[in-house]
């Protein structure tokens, strides 16, 4: 994808092709050198498409082979059609799935490349119907599609989701946030579902174990209270 919210700006190599690019085991061993303390998850996420990795469904197994945490994905949907990414994501205890618009056109000009917004659709239909984990459905509301609101409430209807969160870009990007008035209306239109909104969070304060590689990872952008 190509988002226009993005903090990283725009993305250098546009791809779908699944391969390994970080080995299970040095993962792994990264992951193994944490300190134990309590989190909630350990997630796949950051600088690319989680799902785009051939090894993913390997790096989970492994993890829980070693670490007690669950383990969370963020994917922006975009590979949900595959039934070998749908087997991948179904190791994850908890899965955040990404859907900002309700129609091609405005899938297009939010999220950018070439992707088709039904087959998006259709795989994050057909993973809802085999995952037994903790689902939620990511939305980023700018400007460009808050009219799609509607259609979007319908959509989650159909996935029933267990959380839906609804988000504006805080983190320094092309593009402004929607206002605390505009969110409240918008959540408004998923009366009787769980919603989080990210006005709403509460913050937290914390420390990366090394922010050199947090901001390799995720783009030197400026630290807000709402964190990287």
């Amino acid at each position: 994808m190509n988002c226009v919210y993005c903090q990283l700006g725009k993305t250098s190599h546009l791809t779908d092709a699944r391969k390994e690019y970080v080995p299970t085991g040095a993962l792994v061993e990264e992951v193994r050198r944490l300190p134990l303390f309590f989190v909630d998850y350990l997630t796949f996420s950051g600088r690319g498409e989680p799902t785009l990795a051939g090894n993913l469904g390997d790096m989970i197994r492994s993890i829980k082979t070693y670490r007690r945490e669950h383990v969370a994905v963020i994917t922006n949907s975009s590979l949900l059609h595959q039934k070998d990414v749908q087997d991948d994501l179904a190791q994850a205890d908890f899965v955040l799935a990404k859907l900002d618009t309700s129609n091609q056109a405005s899938f297009q000009n939010v999220n950018g490349g070439n992707l088709d917004f039904e087959k998006t659709l259709q795989g994050l239909l057909e993973f809802r119907c085999i995952f037994k984990g903790k689902f939620a459905l990511q939305i980023m509301l700018i400007d460009d599609n808050l009219d799609n609101i509607s259609g979007l409430a319908t959509i989650t209807r159909d996935l029933c989701p267990d959380e839906v969160q609804l988000n504006t870009p805080l983190r320094p990007c092309a593009i402004k946030p929607i206002e605390r008035p505009q969110m409240q209306l918008a959540k408004e239109f998923f009366h009787g579902q769980t919603v989080v909104t990210v006005w709403d969070a509460p913050s937290q304060a914390y420390t990366p174990f090394d922010e050199q590689a947090t901001v390799k990872r995720h783009g030197n952008f400026v630290k807000t209270r709402y964190g990287f």
